[in-house]
Formats: C-alpha cells, sequence, structure tokens
C-alpha cells in the first residue's frame, strides 16, 4: 500500500494480542501478522496524557497498523523472521575476530541458515565507544566473504551492515541484497542515493552521534518521541531521495545511545511504531541492558535473556529478530508461533 507517514504530533500505539480473537469487524491483524491482533489503541499525543481509542479508528490508521507489510526480498512478513548476526570484525562486542578468514565465515553461515532466514554482515563494530575503521579496510573484510558465500552456493538473502555507500556498494557488487545502516542515511551524503539507484531494502535504525561518542549523548526528554520523530525525519529524507516506501524497515536501535531505561521503555512500546506501516526490525541479542538486568557479564552469558527479548519482540509485532544466536531464538519462536495456535495435531 502507498505509505502514508503518520501525524507527527500523536502515536497511536496498538494493544497486541494474540490467539483466538475476540471476532467482530474490531479485530484486526497486527502490521499483517498472522499470530497477532489488535481491537483498540492508545491515543499518545505529544505534551498530553495518554487516551484509550476505541479500534477501528479511521481507515487510514487502521489499514496502516494492520495491512501486511511488503516482502522482504522473497519473504513474506507474515510471522516474524529470524536474522543471524555475521560479524567479520576483531572488535565486536560479541564475537569478535571468531568468523573474519572467509572459510571461518562460510562455514559459520552455513551453520546460521538453518535456522535464520537473512545474514546480516558487518565489518566495522558500532558496539559504544568503537572507532571508526577506513572504508578499504571495511571492504576488504566484508566484500570477499559476501562473495564467498555467493560461490558456495548460499542463496539466503544477505544484508551488509555499514553506514558507507563505498562499502555498501561493493557487498551489493558481490551479492549482498539489503543495507543495514544504523545512522538511518545520515553518515554518508552518498548512501542514501545508492540504495535508490540499486533499489534495495535498507533498515534505518535510530542511533545519535557516532559509535565512539553515543553513550554520552543518552539523554532525552522522552525516549519513544525522540526515536519516533527521528524515524519519522528520516523515513521522510529517504522518500524524498527516491527510495521506495516498500524498501523502508524501522528499528528503534536499542542499546545505541540509550540508558537500560531507555531500551526497556522501548522494548515496552514497540507497538507504538506500527502506524508508520513499516516493517519492524529489532536488534536486542547480547545487548548491555540484558548484562545489566541480570548480571551477565559478559555477552556470551546473554543468550537466554537474548532470547527472552526476541519472544517480547515477537510479541509486539516486530517482523524481522536481528540475533547472535539463531538455533536458540529458532527453537523459542517455533514454541511460541505453536502456542499461539500455528499448531496442526496429527
Amino acid at each position: 500500500m502507498p505509505l502514508r507517514l503518520p501525524e507527527p504530533d500523536q502515536i497511536l500505539r496498538p494493544l497486541p494480542r494474540s490467539g483466538v480473537t475476540a471476532g467482530g469487524v474490531s479485530a484486526q491483524p497486527l502490521a499483517g501478522s498472522r499470530h497477532l491482533w489488535w481491537n483498540s489503541a492508545s491515543l499518545l499525543a505529544r505534551g498530553r496524557a495518554t487516551e484509550e481509542r476505541p479500534a477501528p479508528l479511521t481507515g487510514t490508521t487502521r489499514l496502516a497498523i494492520s495491512a501486511p507489510r511488503a516482502d522482504f526480498c522473497g519473504l513474506s512478513l507474515d510471522r516474524p523472521r529470524i536474522m543471524g548476526i555475521l560479524n567479520l570484525t576483531p572488535d565486536s562486542f560479541s564475537d569478535g575476530g571468531r568468523h573474519n578468514a572467509p572459510e571461518a565465515a562460510v562455514a559459520r553461515a552455513q551453520e546460521m541458515i538453518r535456522d535464520a532466514e537473512i545474514l546480516d554482515i558487518g565489518g566495522e563494530s558500532t558496539r559504544p565507544g568503537a572507532q571508526e575503521v577506513p572504508v578499504e579496510e571495511e571492504i576488504a573484510r566484508t566484500a570477499p566473504v559476501i562473495r564467498a558465500l555467493r560461490e558456495a552456493g548460499i542463496t539466503t538473502p544477505i544484508s551488509i551492515d555499514t553506514r558507507k555507500a563505498a562499502v555498501a556498494e561493493a557487498a551489493l557488487d558481490a551479492g549482498a541484497d539489503i543495507v543495514n545502516d544504523v545512522t538511518a542515511l545520515r553518515f554518508d551524503p552518498d548512501m542514501a542515493a545508492l540504495v535508490a539507484s540499486r533499489g534495495v531494502p535498507v533498515v534505518l535504525m535510530h542511533s545519535v552521534a557516532t559509535p565512539e561518542t553515543m553513550q554520552k549523548h543518552a539523554v532525552y526528554e522522552d525516549v519513544l518521541w525522540s526515536v519516533r520523530d527521528h524515524l519519522y525525519e528520516r523515513v521522510a529524507a529517504a522518500l524524498k531521495a527516491g527510495i521506495r516506501a516498500g524498501n523502508l524497515i524501522l528499528d528503534p536501535g536499542i542499546g545505541f545511545g540509550k540508558t537500560t531505561a531507555h531500551d526497556l521503555r522501548l522494548l515496552r512500546e514497540l507497538a507504538a511504531f506500527h502506524d508508520f506501516g513499516l516493517p519492524l526490525l529489532l536488534g536486542a541479542s547480547r545487548k548491555k541492558f540484558i548484562g545489566a538486568l541480570t548480571g551477565a557479564a559478559t555477552p556470551a552469558e546473554r543468550v537466554t535473556g537474548s532470547v527472552a527479548v526476541a519472544l517480547q519482540g515477537a510479541a509486539m509485532g516486530a517482523h524481522i529478530l536481528r540475533v547472535h544466536d539463531t538455533r536458540e531464538t529458532r527453537q523459542a519462536l517455533s514454541i511460541w508461533q505453536a502456542i499461539q495456535g500455528n499448531y496442526d495435531e496429527a
């Protein structure tokens, strides 16, 4: 459907429900989901108290919240899709240096695609405090591996996790399908034109400043409104640059210039981003807030917490779950889907 930008000074936050619907014309699918539905929403107006609104609201609003999202590289988004993270960096916060060699990367990719439907490949760490990697080095880390994956017969959609147009272009030429830009096209003035000319999907993520300094800027009057306003502006900029609405994906940027309290608020309010009418990606795997809440000091100890967050995302209608632990997430998601009613007894 044509993209309808929501009202800039109000948020219509549907209340996600699962299981058997209450029936009647008011019960609508949530963001095209086969698992979730909604029949009421809260109106969040800037500077005013939250008020409940019965559904259906206006026709265009109801359609934006309910309508199926555009297919993503041939994948329907009527259920959550798993995006597996393949880091090709020596300093990634979670698995830096483990898969740098093309052979190791191909082996890990072949393992992940048993459970993941998308691969996300990055050659520059964007963890808090990370320093910028030169373009040539980032290309050298990523493009040969993407090419090797394609030569190995892996046809799974590949996303290049980069904020630099030259890196994205080299990755697309090597066989990548998607651009995942943590700066939502802000960092490199050539990125928007590249994405538009190549006609590929792009993930627009909320972030502030740079990875090196972002945690110093984790100050918001209201984090939900700040993220919302940022994504609104970045969607408008992408459309102005000629990027098709059907190629836009939103990511609230968990852990990027945010405190634990900010991350928790966004996870609770994730459904507030559905009235853009766009797919929603959640990337919270092994993030610092999980350690802060559980005492899990290292990223490798945060697998169980990461799976719990992924299921929260699924319950809020997230379309793509970006995770390190693909097997564990797939198992949990399969059980969740069966509980929601997608299981046929023999």
